[in-house]
């Protein structure tokens, strides 16, 4: 059996390929418009080939933060040319405000707005063909899954959601089946047979495997799935797509053989790691502070007119290894707020005051939490830290909940960073994912991902 392969550019790729041509486009037009016509501002030559580099470096920069390489954000032209303005304006005005590695100002000011109009038409035409081109069915991959018919549904719900470049074709039922067999009518179903001819007839591109229950596979397919990949034929496993294409970790197809999901990063027990995180815990402490004095004298008359009680409260909260400590935040909600007992806090919360909820959409709120860093009760990056009721409720409901435990809770974190607010059950076992995932994959690089993202959602006022 033969099958053609057609191009397609996983996740990576794409963001990689996004990165390098937005460059590649902003200074191919500054090197036109300096051959064409009166513009001497920036010039792509050996010479100054220094300040090409800052400015690619720039651009990638601002971009990630204003959310340029989101893939689903990049099939949408009318966003994409939002966020193009955004990190373009911010790009020029540090490339501007850094002069020791970037040109001088020009004696012709009208040349900052040639140079700031071309790199927005310059990345915005390379993402027009991107979207035209490349995010086209052409460049789909296209995917059969083989898996329980009671999860399919959940599997092709997950995947399309998460990557629109992954095209679910149909299943294939791994389960015997027979005359009383549940159906799903959402996806075509192929016989299991007819494995191969499906392969060839849809030009399949890669095999997703989904099956919860291994001993539950008829032999025969088992068989013709070493067969494929004796072949070199792609065959992933569900849980391992997951992680990749959703960024945390699938607990709920976790079962007996949980150590499979959880070799936890070599970075929790890494002496320099730690060292580093510790030092950039300490010095991002001490600045956040420094500058939670500039904000006090405006922070304590928006009290005192709106919110009308102490400044600062404090609460328990669960960290590393279970232990319980207080933690330290500026007050956004009422005098009792819990007088009827314990309860979540929701989105649009009545209980905010008006000056509580600038707090919280601004997270300045979130100030006085750098003290619990500076002690050693927090870290800069990790997952949230709990209350006590809420972990005792969650921990008997959603498997491995405590094992967020393992290291200190973060003021920031990838679940904060990941996902918008949420007060419930589910939205407790989605954060546990993420956070599971961050443990996992904890590394230097991952850090600034979390660092680059809280600024995101800080920004565009998401979350709580």
């Amino acid at each position: 059996m033969t099958t053609k392969k057609g191009i397609h550019f996983e996740i990576s790729e794409r963001k990689v390929l996004l990165r390098i041509f937005d460059a590649l486009a902003v200074l191919v037009i500054l090197y036109a418009i300096g051959r064409s016509f009166d513009f001497d501002y920036f010039t792509v030559t050996k010479e100054h080939w220094s300040w090409s580099l800052v400015l690619a470096i720039y651009i990638t920069i601002f971009g990630t933060v204003f959310e340029l390489y989101d893939l689903q954000a990049s099939s949408k032209l009318d966003i994409t040319f939002k966020n193009i303005v955004l990190t373009t304006s911010v790009t020029v005005l540090v490339y501007l405000l850094t002069p020791i590695v970037t040109p001088f100002l020009p004696e012709k000011r009208i040349q900052i707005i040639y140079f700031y109009i071309a790199i927005i038409i310059a990345i915005f035409l390379w993402r027009i063909a991107y979207v035209t081109f490349i995010a086209s069915p052409r460049f789909y991959k296209r995917v059969l899954v083989v898996g329980d018919i009671s999860n399919i549904g959940n599997v092709v719900r997950t995947i399309t959601k998460s990557d629109p470049n992954y095209r679910i074709i149909g299943f294939i039922n791994s389960e015997i089946s027979n005359e009383e067999a549940i159906k799903f009518k959402g996806l075509k179903e192929f016989e299991s047979n007819k494995l191969f001819d499906v392969i060839q007839k849809e030009n399949i591109s890669e095999i997703l495997v989904a099956i919860y229950n291994p001993d539950s596979i008829t032999p025969e397919l088992y068989n013709n799935l070493i067969s494929l990949l004796e072949r070199g034929f792609v065959i992933r496993e569900y849980s391992q797509v997951y992680e990749n294409l959703m960024h945390r970790l699938p607990i709920q197809y976790v079962g007996r053989d949980f150590y499979k999901f959880f070799p936890f990063s070599r970075s929790n027990q890494n002496r320099l790691y730690l060292l580093f995180s510790r030092t950039l815990d300490i010095i991002t402490s001490l600045l956040g502070l420094l500058f939670l004095l500039v904000l006090l004298p405006f922070i304590l008359f928006g009290n005192l007119m709106a919110n009308k009680g102490n400044l600062l409260y404090k609460q328990d909260r669960v960290g590393k290894n279970g232990e319980i400590f207080q933690i330290v935040k500026l007050r956004t909600m009422i005098k009792e707020a819990e007088k009827e007992g314990i309860q979540w806090a929701e989105k649009n919360d009545s209980r905010v005051t008006s000056f509580g909820r600038i707090l919280r959409n601004t997270r300045l709120d979130e100030i006085p939490q750098f003290w619990n860093v500076l002690k050693g009760e927090m870290a800069l990056i990790g997952p949230r830290p709990e209350r006590p009721f809420f972990v005792k409720e969650l921990s008997t409901i959603i498997p491995f909940y405590e094992t967020r435990h393992i290291i200190k809770p973060g003021l920031t974190g990838w679940a904060q960073v990941k996902m918008r607010y949420g007060n419930t059950v589910d939205d407790s076992l989605k954060k546990l994912q993420y956070d599971l995932f961050y443990i996992k994959r904890r590394s230097f690089f991952l850090d600034i991902n979390v660092i680059v993202k809280t600024i995101s959602t800080i920004l565009y006022y998401r979350g709580q």
